[in-house]
């Protein structure tokens, strides 16, 4: 794998449940090798997906609609490196 993206975004009050189901329902096209979804939390939720070389600018979740964020929501790239 040559990138993991990570997105993250906290729910307005009330509204987690909602927001991680947005996240769940969200496809992307070309689909990652590898995604993982987790909740912490404040009603946080974190989507992490792997993708290899093949993908030069792989697809990120967008935004979500606004009454369900409490912020906008937080972006991250990773690459690996050697151990």
């Amino acid at each position: 794998m040559a990138l993991a993206l990570m997105w993250e975004a906290k729910a307005a009050p009330g509204r987690g449940e909602d927001l991680l189901a947005w996240a769940r329902a969200r496809r992307l096209d070309p689909a990652p090798e590898r995604r993982e979804t987790f909740v912490a939390p404040q009603d946080r939720v974190l989507v992490i997906t792997w993708w290899p070389d093949a993908v030069p600018v792989p697809p990120e979740l967008p935004d979500p609609p606004g009454e369900l964020l409490a912020r906008p929501p937080h972006r991250w790239r990773f690459t690996p490196v050697e151990s």
